[in-house]
């Protein structure tokens, strides 16, 4: 196949692939805000202010991080007493999307003067 005649069919496709990843992710903040609603909110709250003066605040957050730690929670790696029993309810999926929510919030700094 020409080098032209093959871009005609591989431009819609990865065209297609974005709006699918797109959607994906509208999907996921969606599922993430929802169990972070269910969940999380007690102490994190569903913004990721912590609503309890020794939770950290999860808004901004790193999504990676916040996956790797709820997978130790939830393995054992990691230990806090309420934390290791959520992370246990949690399934990949909702660790990942949950990480999606928390780690798309925005974050503002202002630094003191």
């Amino acid at each position: 196949m020409h080098y032209f005649s093959c871009r005609k069919f591989i431009l819609p496709l990865l065209l297609l692939g974005l709006t699918a990843a797109g959607q994906s992710t509208a999907a996921e903040l969606t599922a993430g805000k929802a169990k972070a609603q269910a969940v999380c909110q007690t102490c994190h709250g569903v913004n990721g202010i912590a609503t309890l003066q020794m939770a950290p605040n999860l808004s901004g957050q790193v999504e990676d991080y916040l996956i790797i730690q709820l997978k130790n929670y939830r393995a054992g790696k990691r230990q806090h007493a309420q934390m290791s029993i959520i992370a246990g309810m949690l399934t990949d999926e909702d660790i990942e999307n949950v990480a999606k929510w928390y780690s798309s919030i925005k974050v503002t700094i202002e630094l003191p003067e």
